[in-house]
C-alpha cells in the first residue's frame, strides 16, 4: 500500500475556464510542477482525480478530454513528476453514479488499482467536494487551494508537515 496525494485538475492543476477540454485553452497554474516535484521527493505517489460531467453533458468527447490530460501528463513528466492515474468521473450529475465527487467512488478505485493506503493519504483540490470525497474515503486529510483556499506552496506544507 502506498500514499498517495490526489490532485483534483481543473482549478488546480491547470486554469479552470468552464468545462476544459480544448488543448488551446490549456494553462498550467503557477507553481504547480514546484509543488509536485516537492511531494514525489518527499516519497508521496500522485494521480489525478476528475469530474468530467462535460462528457456526460454531450459538451465534448472522452477523446477531447485526452488530448488536454495527455498535454499535461506531458509537461508534468518533462518536469519529472509521474503521475500514476488519471482517474474520472464522466457522467453528469443527474446519472446517480457513484464516481461523481463528493462520493469516494475515485479514490475506491485507487485503492483497489494502485494500491492506494487511503488512511495515509491525502486529496487537493479546490472545492468543497474535494475535500468532502477525501472524508468520505478515510483519508488522512485534504486542503482546499485556489481563491478560497490556500495556494499550493502552503497546501504542500501542510501534507509534508504531517
Amino acid at each position: 500500500m502506498s500514499r498517495f496525494v490526489f490532485l483534483d485538475r481543473d482549478g488546480t492543476l491547470v486554469e479552470d475556464t468552464g468545462y476544459v477540454h480544448r488543448v488551446e485553452d490549456y494553462r498550467l497554474l503557477p507553481g504547480v510542477l514546484e509543488a509536485l516535484g516537492r511531494l514525489v521527493r518527499a516519497g508521496f505517489r500522485l494521480a489525478i482525480v476528475t469530474n468530467q460531467s462535460g462528457i456526460g453533458r454531450g459538451y465534448f468527447t472522452r477523446q477531447d478530454f485526452e488530448r488536454f490530460q495527455d498535454r499535461l501528463l506531458s509537461d508534468l513528466s518533462q518536469a519529472g513528476i509521474p503521475i500514476e492515474a488519471s482517474l474520472l468521473c464522466p457522467h453528469s450529475p443527474d446519472e446517480g453514479c457513484s464516481c461523481r465527487k463528493p462520493a469516494a467512488g475515485l479514490l475506491e478505485q485507487a485503492r483497489r488499482e494502485l494500491g492506494a493506503d487511503l488512511a495515509s493519504s491525502w486529496v487537493l483540490g479546490d472545492a468543497v467536494r474535494d475535500v468532502e470525497m477525501a472524508h468520505r474515503a478515510g483519508c488522512a486529510g485534504a486542503v482546499r487551494v485556489g481563491p478560497e483556499g490556500v495556494d499550493l506552496a502552503k497546501a504542500v506544507d501542510t501534507i509534508l508537515a504531517d
